[in-house]
């Protein structure tokens, strides 16, 4: 089947699928799939604006409230993570997945589902490494610090994914796993992002959460978007024993939807032509939903997963058949996702804007639903609880905190942690905004040797806790003259095809557009990525 795969969408649904008709005209046959790597932003209205966490002059509607209002419907099944720019309190509804629309899916904070036989899996957010041991405390009214901290990859979503067994053939996050530039073209990636190179060559770039669960799950396919760049590569896991052979991944990040950027990539992978032709769960992860639904936690304090080290009465919770079986009795062995898509909030109207409108923390019918046909708890009728008791969600802070750009951290606190390009990324849209940065133009040379400050003792504790899943030589630090070969092509040409599908697919944008080759300049902070023209030409 044909699978269009989409980077940062910003909200630009229309254009998406624009481009995807485009694709249509120019291609063998229709789109059967889109997945669309985060940053999403799936806002119904001027109250889920105030929830995502960009400064207020970013702020806008765009067009999902019109596949939302089912004014218009998406030409193709949409499945989609949320990322670090999302109307949060919104997906915050639907923690184990939903539709937000008809005909666009959410996976939740983590999921597993299968379309046409083809299992998709995925991890919505980005790591922190301050909040990853946290529970899911936050709920609306969001203040300065929680707007922020509800979009951090948890501990808990990790070590559900890290009970699966099954093969796995898509997985979608939004950061990259960290040290997946080295199986690529780093050259060519430096070429046009040479402000990542002090974090490539320390192997600080991404989040090492996603990286032990690539090395875990060994996907066919990892997609990915968030740093504004199209990059591929291919990694060669090593085989668990000698009469089992290697799997390979084949790792695609895309750029965010701008003209002339390459923001979209269409791919044929093999499904099975007898699995049906809508949306399915997946029965393994839902036994895991179930098995791990006692590990919920509401609350602030740090805590970690079980393991193996003597303190824990049961550490394994993958699936058993037993498991799974039941599940299927739950479920009276019908795995078809229900098309239950409803309007759990007011829909924007142009002709009747509503700038006060009141933020409220729902419970949606489609997580109610869910959870009792499976047995588990809703996180949000535990949080509801929990605040009614305890008063865990700041209740004083309110809507008004929500407006500030101030951060609620130490910017200068876990700086190891560089998956939100908390830098000099000039494509990102910085939280923290500086003053006297904002109108400033620096040279990229001149970024590039400023030293970063010294790292706190519990940001570089938490980091050595994570496996270093691989070893890698000296020879894959960078250096200017960085010449290493790469499967992504020949002489660092970005165009040679990766035989991503059944076959090589090129790596072209549909335009014919080019970017310069090297940026002179880049403005430091605050650049509009809405922009509708290519910012780096503005450059």
């Amino acid at each position: 089947m044909r699978v269009a795969v989409a980077g940062c969408c910003h909200g630009e649904l229309d254009k998406i699928y624009e481009t995807l008709a485009l694709a249509e005209r120019r291609g063998p046959g229709p789109i059967d799939l889109l997945l669309c790597c985060g940053d999403f932003q799936a806002v119904r209205n001027e109250a889920d604006l105030r929830c995502m966490a960009v400064p207020p002059k970013y702020r806008h509607m765009q067009t999902f409230y019109r596949y939302y209002s089912g004014e218009k419907k998406a030409p193709v099944l949409t499945v989609f993570i949320g990322g670090n720019h999302e109307a949060s309190n919104h997906l915050q509804e639907l923690p184990y997945g939903g539709w937000v629309a008809p005909n666009i899916y959410y996976l939740g904070l983590a999921g597993v589902v299968k379309y046409r036989g083809v299992r998709i899996g995925g991890i919505s957010g980005i790591f922190k490494p301050h909040d990853y041991r946290k529970g899911h405390f936050e709920c609306p009214p969001y203040n300065a610090s929680t707007i922020r901290s509800i979009y951090h990859v948890r501990n808990i979503e990790v070590y559900k994914l890290k009970q699966l067994k099954q093969p796995m053939d898509i997985f979608l996050s939004h950061d990259w796993p960290r040290s997946i530039y080295h199986y690529g073209n780093k050259k060519q990636l430096l070429k046009t992002k040479s402000f990542f190179r002090q974090e490539v060559e320390n192997n600080t770039l991404g989040s090492p959460a996603a990286s032990e669960l690539l090395e875990h799950l060994k996907p066919t396919y990892w997609f990915s978007a968030h740093l504004h760049v199209k990059f591929a590569a291919l990694m060669q896991h090593q085989a668990q024993d000698k009469e089992q052979s290697a799997k390979a991944t084949k790792f695609l990040a895309l750029d965010k939807c701008l003209p002339h950027r390459d923001f979209l990539q269409v791919i044929e992978i093999e499904h099975d032509p007898s699995a049906p032709e809508y949306l399915e769960y997946d029965t393994e992860w839902l036994a895991i939903l179930r098995a791990t639904n006692d590990l919920i936690n509401v609350t602030e304090r740090p805590w970690n997963m079980p393991e193996n080290n003597g303190l824990h009465t049961r550490w394994d919770y993958s699936a058993t058949k037993e498991a799974m079986n039941e599940v299927m009795e739950k479920l009276n062995h019908d795995l078809k996702v229900p098309c239950n898509f409803s309007m759990t909030a007011a829909c924007y109207d142009p002709s009747k804007p509503q700038t006060q409108m009141q933020l409220v923390h729902r419970i949606s019918p489609q997580t109610t639903e869910f959870c009792a046909q499976l047995g588990i708890t809703d996180i949000n009728v535990r949080l509801q609880k929990a605040k009614e008791e305890q008063h865990l969600c700041g209740d004083s802070e309110g809507q008004d905190a929500v407006e500030s750009n101030d951060s609620g951290e130490d910017p200068s606190e876990y700086n190891t942690d560089t998956s939100a390009l908390s830098s000099i990324n000039p494509d990102e849209i910085m939280l923290d905004e500086e003053e006297e940065y904002e109108d400033s133009i620096v040279s990229a040379h001149s970024d590039m040797n400023t030293p970063s400050a010294e790292p706190s003792d519990q940001a570089s504790d938490f980091s050595a806790s994570f496996s270093d899943v691989r070893i890698l030589p000296t020879s894959m630090i960078v250096s200017s003259d960085d010449t290493s070969g790469s499967p992504v092509g020949k002489e660092g040409n970005p165009d040679e095809p990766l035989e991503l599908g059944d076959g090589k697919v090129p790596l072209k944008r549909l335009s014919d557009e080019h970017e310069p080759e090297q940026r002179k300049k880049i403005k430091r902070r605050n650049q509009a990525i809405y922009a509708a023209v290519d910012d780096d030409d503005a450059a």
